[in-house]
């Protein structure tokens, strides 16, 4: 396999949410989506003392593309309008495929805000094609233990395979637009190549560590944006590291976001806050 180049990394901005730590890799100022990948945020690493409020993300509507959350510590209360609800404890993932609207709420379980711990989340946004932008809306919470796990190099390397296919596994959500997603642990020292096939795009954040793409170390909070120049990426841990990596295929539509809502055109995104304002959405269900 001919491997991928880098062409640069992404710092991530430092945007906290009232007392909740948030960096953003994507969108910023020289990167403002990488098709279909459209926003990451990464919550935290900090520690809740016992008493707190938790986490601030009561309800709200989504349309138009997918949301990916990564557990990595503490644990998450999802409910949405759908009637889907669960707690999703660390190394545990969420996928909620907004569609033609949801309405819901990502908040810290009563025993989280009790006695505090450890938090650290990624929430990833995958856009939808204009075919799928009104799919009925689905959601599939996923506990650590129904996430397929491959180690690599002598135990150096350990990938948690989310969706799509690796290494004769296939992970558990049946993506929409087959996006393959992944987190991967790396040692000091451990290496992996991942499947980085031509014309699809990559995405790679460093959450933790430092690694060294292609020649060049990458720091933790850092989106690499990779050039499509071949069919792999080569990574090797220069310290204990963390990444989340997919790739997907690019859509290549307009893309119109107003907060919440990503749709093609401005007049559908009108036609979201009517539908939002006039109740459509249904009533969230209970966290």
């Amino acid at each position: 396999m001919t491997q991928r180049s880098l062409n640069r990394t992404h710092a991530a901005a430092r945007d906290d949410i009232r007392d909740l730590v948030t960096r953003r890799p994507l969108p910023g100022p020289g990167l403002p989506q990488l098709d279909p990948f459209l926003f990451l945020n990464h919550h935290g690493p900090q520690t809740y003392k016992p008493g707190n409020h938790g986490l601030p993300f009561g309800p709200h509507p989504h349309r138009g593309f997918e949301t990916v959350t990564f557990i990595l510590e503490g644990s998450l209360a999802h409910s949405d309008s759908g009637g889907h609800e669960s707690i999703i404890a660390a190394g545990g993932v969420q996928w909620m495929t907004a569609g033609s609207g949801l309405i819901h709420a990502e908040l810290s379980p009563e025993a989280f805000k009790r006695d505090g711990g450890d938090m650290e989340i990624l929430q990833l946004w995958l856009n939808l094609p204009s075919r799928l932008k009104m799919t009925a809306p689905r959601y599939t919470g996923l506990q650590q233990d129904a996430i397929p796990a491959v180690t690599l190099d002598d135990g150096r390397v350990r990938l948690n395979l989310v969706s799509g296919k690796f290494d004769g596994l296939a992970g558990p959500i049946a993506s929409l637009t087959e996006v393959f997603l992944a987190t991967v642990s790396i040692r000091a020292g451990g290496r992996i190549e991942l499947p980085a096939p031509r014309g699809r795009q990559i995405f790679l954040y460093v959450v933790r560590g430092q690694v060294r793409i292609a020649g060049s170390e990458v720091d933790r909070w850092h989106l690499a944006e990779l050039n499509d120049d071949g069919d792999s990426v080569a990574i090797e841990g220069v310290t204990d590291s963390l990444i989340l990596f997919g790739h997907a295929d690019p859509i290549g539509e307009p893309v119109v976001a107003h907060g919440p809502f990503v749709m093609n055109t401005q007049a559908e995104i009108m036609d979201a806050v009517r539908d939002y304002q006039a109740g459509r959405f249904n009533v969230v269900a209970s966290a």
